[in-house]
């Protein structure tokens, strides 16, 4: 019975990150092996990036690229602090989307008309990071914070 349990835990996980798929794994494999992506991005010349967002509580989001004929060409893990710092004021909503993918938190901050996207990531501390859009959906504002689970964390002291 153990044996049993133990093969379907790591059944569940198997699909959670792209790890063990060899260059050339064609696209609807990694699919039907992930599951469906939450977001999709052209690449030039004619190749696709798929993200896979493991939230809203994950904090891992994976960007596989594809080739013109749907064919694996590289994997990411993109929320890192790295990519986070590559990010500048001025860029668009779809080129963070690209880079980074979707948010684990989307909320709107009434006073400065902005909306407030937050992101889960692996790190020893407990903040987020956050990505503030403007009206014309250019980032306005980027850094860390501290990540609301801490407070339900710490509210028993």
């Amino acid at each position: 019975m153990l044996l049993w349990i133990g093969v379907l835990a790591l059944s569940a996980c198997a699909g959670y990150s792209p790890s063990g798929l060899p260059v050339g794994t064609p696209q609807a494999q990694v699919i039907e092996r992930m599951g469906p992506p939450t977001g999709r991005y052209a690449l030039a010349p004619a190749g696709e990036r798929l993200e896979f967002a493991r939230g809203p509580m994950g904090k891992h989001t994976y960007m596989l690229d594809f080739d013109a004929d749907q064919r694996l060409l590289r994997w990411e893990q993109v929320l890192t602090e790295k990519n986070f710092y590559a990010l500048q004021i001025g860029m668009s909503r779809d080129e963070v989307l690209r880079r980074i993918g979707h948010p684990s938190n989307v909320r709107f901050l009434s006073r400065q008309q902005h909306q407030l996207w937050s992101y889960r990531y692996d790190t020893p501390f407990c903040v987020w990071f956050q990505v503030s859009l403007d009206t014309s959906d250019k980032v306005a504002e980027l850094g860390n914070n501290v990540d609301p689970q801490c407070d339900d964390l710490f509210d028993g002291r």
